[in-house]
């Protein structure tokens, strides 16, 4: 594939979703202490602060710190080959793109928390009565959008035509 029909141009959208996650997490940090709680919607959604130090849903979170290492080579790894893959799709394909470009935008923005800070920056904290999800960010959220995306695409992809 020629390199004016890749789609490593929706990498614009890895940098967008880079760019609102850090900038979210930073005006966070300016006007939040940790474990401070603002209501956005009463008895559902509150901005947050929290710290997470571990993968999704604090998955080893107290593991003595070998995880932040970890988990920023891990991030690092699989987006270099998200981005391979980008690189050998077609610019048109937005079905594959827009998933691994959220995926490598999401993933590229908490490795910049892991290096910065050491953890994860979460804010995003949804709940209901005695129910509640684990804080998550920006860039949580475009990783997951862009892993269903994907399941979804790939078990819902027109196949080609037989030959008859």
């Amino acid at each position: 594939m020629s390199k004016q029909t890749n789609a490593l141009s929706w990498l614009l959208l890895s940098a967008f979703i880079i760019v609102a996650d850090q900038v979210s997490k930073w005006l966070v940090l300016q006007h939040f202490q940790l474990h401070e709680s603002l209501p956005v919607i009463a008895g559902f959604l509150n901005w947050t602060l929290a710290y997470n130090e571990g993968a999704a849903f604090s998955f080893l979170s107290d593991a003595g710190g070998w995880q932040r290492w970890f988990f920023t080579a891990l991030a690092v790894i699989v987006s270099t080959i998200l981005v391979v893959w980008l690189s050998r799709t077609n610019r048109t394909d937005w079905r594959t793109a827009v998933p691994l470009a959220l995926i490598i935008g999401g993933a590229i923005g908490n490795v910049i928390d892991r290096i910065r800070f050491g953890h994860v920056v979460d804010f995003i904290d949804v709940h209901y009565g005695t129910w509640s999800w684990p804080a998550f960010n920006i860039a949580d959220s475009a990783i997951s959008v862009g892993a269903v995306m994907l399941i979804v695409f790939g078990l819902f992809a027109s196949k080609p035509a037989t030959a008859r």
